[in-house]
């Protein structure tokens, strides 16, 4: 295995396990097991536990912005793109993983934060602020309509976080199919 595809490797190992037990309760010792590597190795993939845990958020946020960018194509009409974009964000969200990454992401941003660490915030905002202007602009929104889109992924990471089940009453409101088969 190159070092590269065992670089990639590491962050979807590091994905489960962040995820799973957030930043300040993930080992790089549990990473590196997961993954089958010794955590000096994995330290030479990865300067610091902060990095690797940069490189999951990025990799999340990139895997996100590609199936958003891929399911509004060749689509004419914004709202076709929109539900197109939003029923790909469901699927993605049957990962629980890349879910629980995310919330893990918010939480470990604002510990960093509450601990004079804003790199870590600084570098999450930058990711986040360019999946909301990809998204605004694939799809053809306006501030108003992105702000709603991205609210309501936020509402579906929560009902999904909180495990209500697909065909509950309370994912009425999102319209038909927002709960998928999650």
């Amino acid at each position: 295995m190159s070092a590269d595809e065992r670089r990639e490797s590491v962050i979807r190992a590091a994905m489960v396990e962040f995820a799973e037990r957030g930043y300040n309760g993930t080992s790089t010792q549990a990473i590196a097991v997961r993954v089958g590597v010794s955590q000096p190795y994995l330290f030479r993939l990865f300067p610091s536990k902060r990095a690797l845990f940069e490189a999951t958020v990025r990799r999340s946020t990139q895997d996100i912005k590609a199936a958003f960018l891929k399911a509004a194509e060749g689509l004419d009409d914004p709202q076709d793109r929109a539900a197109a974009m939003g029923a790909a964000y469901v699927d993605l969200m049957a990962d629980r993983s890349l879910l629980l990454l995310q919330m893990q992401m918010y939480v470990s941003v604002a510990a960093a934060e509450a601990q004079g660490d804003a790199e870590v915030g600084e570098a999450a905002r930058a990711l986040w602020l360019d999946l909301w202007d990809s998204v605004r602009v694939a799809a053809g929104m306006s501030t108003e309509e992105v702000t709603e889109f991205f609210a309501h992924g936020m509402l579906i990471n929560t009902l999904l976080a909180m495990g209500f089940p697909p065909r509950h009453r309370i994912w009425e409101g999102l319209g038909a199919g927002a709960c998928g088969d999650a």
